[in-house]
């Protein structure tokens, strides 16, 4: 969705000498991003499984799939982490419950050891479903709802199920966006202003020290030479 943007992503990219060009999966040719340098991959409302509904999606899928077999840096949030699963041959089914608001993780032993060492205090958590963890990757972080919150391939793919990337300043155009959903789920707008407050400034320092050290692994001397 338009409003689920990079947030605290973008001046860290553009920092690390990235040309960011947005793009509109639903109106893009995909392929077309098969070989750039990174591909992020961010939420949306819509469910990974809605391939029927929304047949975009597949084009996604085959775009992360040719990625991860390449080996090249992609990092998927929310949605986009759902897709890569997907693409990676994990399934995505409704989680123990609906998660919205910020919620501390459970990082794993390899979460511990990983880029997500650096979270220490709550995020930001909107999803109903969940990732299985694909073959051949790690899970990184867990919460009571969810088992699987984050899971590596490599260095060079990143799944995160929550919202590192979120800014204070965003908050209110997902409260806008979201405003059915959490008339439905009767999510209080005030506790999530309150806890966005709280929470946010730390949020936005961690996204940036995970996605440094992500980078630095992913693009090794790459990084350092852009």
């Amino acid at each position: 969705m338009k409003f689920e943007g990079l947030g605290t992503l973008a001046w860290q990219l553009v920092q690390a000498g990235f040309e960011l060009q947005e793009c509109d999966a639903q109106v893009i040719d995909l392929q077309a991003l098969a070989n750039a340098d990174l591909v992020i991959i961010l939420g949306g409302p819509i469910s990974a499984n809605d391939i029927a509904r929304f047949p975009y999606l597949e084009d996604e899928i085959k775009l992360i799939r040719f990625r991860v077999s390449e080996g090249k840096p992609t990092l998927g949030i929310c949605l986009g982490a759902q897709l890569i699963a997907k693409a990676t041959g994990a399934n995505v089914h409704a989680a123990k419950g609906k998660e919205i608001g910020w919620a501390p993780l459970r990082l794993t032993r390899a979460g511990q050891g990983s880029w997500l060492r650096h979270i220490t205090t709550p995020v930001l958590h909107w999803h109903s479903e969940m990732f299985d963890v694909p073959d051949g990757a790690q899970s990184l972080a867990s919460t009571t709802l969810c088992a699987n919150q984050a899971f590596a391939i490599d260095s060079h793919t990143l799944a995160l199920q929550f919202h590192l990337e979120v800014r204070e300043d965003m908050l209110e155009y997902w409260l806008a966006g979201h405003i059915h959903e959490l008339d439905t789920e009767q999510v209080s707008l005030q506790n999530l202003r309150q806890d966005t407050q709280l929470w946010g400034e730390k949020s936005e320092k961690q996204c940036r020290q995970v996605l440094n050290a992500w980078l630095s692994d992913a693009f090794g001397d790459r990084l350092n030479s852009r």
